[in-house]
């Protein structure tokens, strides 16, 4: 995976959106003494939005709609693919309150440390008008909340799980292919999942594999615990966590019974596998959907489809912020509400498979009809939106996304690419977590 719990495809350039190839938007990188509506010359304003894989807004057209509808507004945004280090110059740009957008955005495995450690660095939106936090998810909002009440952060999307399958490959395999019989290969229990994988194996076809990574395997498994990698007060406790050996322990077995194909998710040799058709199932939040038919291409249409998982879960979601060091506070906060109301978090599912955070998006009629035709014409705005109310979100620690970075690049991927020792690769997570967080 790139190195955060929400992966996403590339943004699309668009001439109406500057994509710069720094990491950290520059253009906005000094204050103003004048926040609640500075403008450039000519009357304009120019709203720097920094983000990191596909959000949708360029894809739904949503930039350019906002921008016909606000003509003195300008956006531009700057993309970046890997999580991890744009997480990590986020949280200096905003410890130096300089080099940031107006618009940042904040994957859910790094919101606590956002809330707990730097919320005084963000506008509190409970406070901007039009902005109703009893809009979203109870707990979508409550992930965005300060332990003083600010509410820093709108959430974009959230990840209910589903299981991606070839029904192709299924079917040469001598497995079921229509969706309601596969999800009961596996219903109730991951561990059915893999023993699924292992069927599946014995009469694989030729250089293909069941799933597509067991480090994709592990975050889908702990998603679905109760507790994960830290406890109801933060503490971190990835060590003793139930939750954590389960995903840990069906990972490795996934890896050892060969049933993974050991790639990387969200790197090259990945995307070209779905063109290659080399695995047969991909653990399928609802934003998944989208990168698999842009890798798979035509030649993958109408062979995919969409199955219910083991157990409900959440992988994955984010936040728009508003840094109180950015130039047009006043103008950003407005965007935000704006791309994070409902009927706008349905054209983007619409287009990339983002569900909806808030419960007029779940509502929209696009998202309750949504089917798609890539995947076999399967009903998948009622799969997702379905699977989003059973969603019974763990608690999330401030080094939470860190220390699944470290528990999948460097400890699974060790074992899926270079055969090393289970003991062992869990002996290195351990040392580079305890070097990591206790910095």
């Amino acid at each position: 995976m790139r190195t955060t719990s929400r992966p996403r495809r590339a943004a699309l350039a668009a001439t109406a959106v500057l994509a710069a190839s720094t990491l950290m938007l520059t253009a906005c990188s000094s204050s103003s003494d004048d926040k609640g509506g500075s403008t450039d010359a000519g009357g304009k304003v120019t709203l720097n939005i920094g983000d990191f894989g596909t959000f949708g807004y360029v894809e739904a057209g949503l930039y350019d709609e906002y921008m016909a509808a606000h003509p003195n507004i300008t956006i531009k945004y700057d993309t970046v693919q890997d999580g991890q280090k744009y997480w990590d110059a986020l949280t200096t740009h905003l410890s130096s309150g300089s080099g940031l957008a107006d618009i940042q955005a904040v994957e859910v495995g790094y919101i606590a440390q956002a809330t707990n450690t730097l919320g005084d660095k963000f506008v509190d939106l409970g406070k901007t008008e039009g902005i109703n936090p009893g809009n979203w998810l109870d707990w979508k909002s409550k992930q965005a909340t300060t332990p003083s009440g600010s509410l820093i952060g709108l959430g974009t999307d959230i990840g209910p799980m589903a299981i991606c399958y070839r029904t192709d490959l299924f079917q040469q395999a001598g497995l079921p292919t229509d969706r309601e019989s596969v999800g009961k290969l596996w219903a109730g229990d991951w561990s059915k999942f893999v023993e699924a994988g292992k069927t599946y194996q014995s009469k694989a076809p030729n250089g293909t594999f069941f799933t597509d990574s067991a480090s994709g395997l592990f975050n889908a498994v702990l998603s679905a615990q109760p507790e994960q990698y830290s406890d109801a007060s933060g503490k971190l406790v990835y060590k003793t966590s139930a939750g954590v050996k389960t995903a840990w322990d069906l990972a490795v077995s996934a890896s050892q019974a060969k049933i993974s194909a050991g790639l990387r998710q969200f790197q090259d040799p990945w995307n070209a596998a779905f063109a290659n058709a080399k695995f047969a199932t991909v653990v399928c939040p609802s934003w998944m959907t989208g990168i698999i038919s842009k890798y798979s291409g035509d030649s993958g249409k109408g062979k995919w489809d969409v199955a219910a998982p083991p157990v409900a879960s959440n992988w994955g979601g984010a936040f728009l912020t508003v840094p109180k060091a950015g130039k047009h506070t006043k103008e950003a906060a407005a965007l935000v509400a704006w791309l994070t109301a409902p009927e706008q978090q349905a054209k983007v599912f619409t287009k990339v498979g983002n569900l909806p955070s808030t419960v007029g998006g779940l509502q929209q009629p696009a998202v309750q009809g949504a089917k798609q035709e890539y995947f076999n014409n399967a009903p998948t705005g009622q799969i997702f939106a379905a699977a989003a109310q059973s969603i019974k979100p763990a608690p999330i620690g401030e080094q939470d996304g860190n220390v699944k970075t470290i528990i999948t690049d460097n400890g699974i991927l060790d074992i899926e690419e270079h055969g090393t020792d289970p003991a062992k690769a869990w002996e290195n997570v351990s040392k580079l977590i305890d070097d990591k967080t206790s910095n």
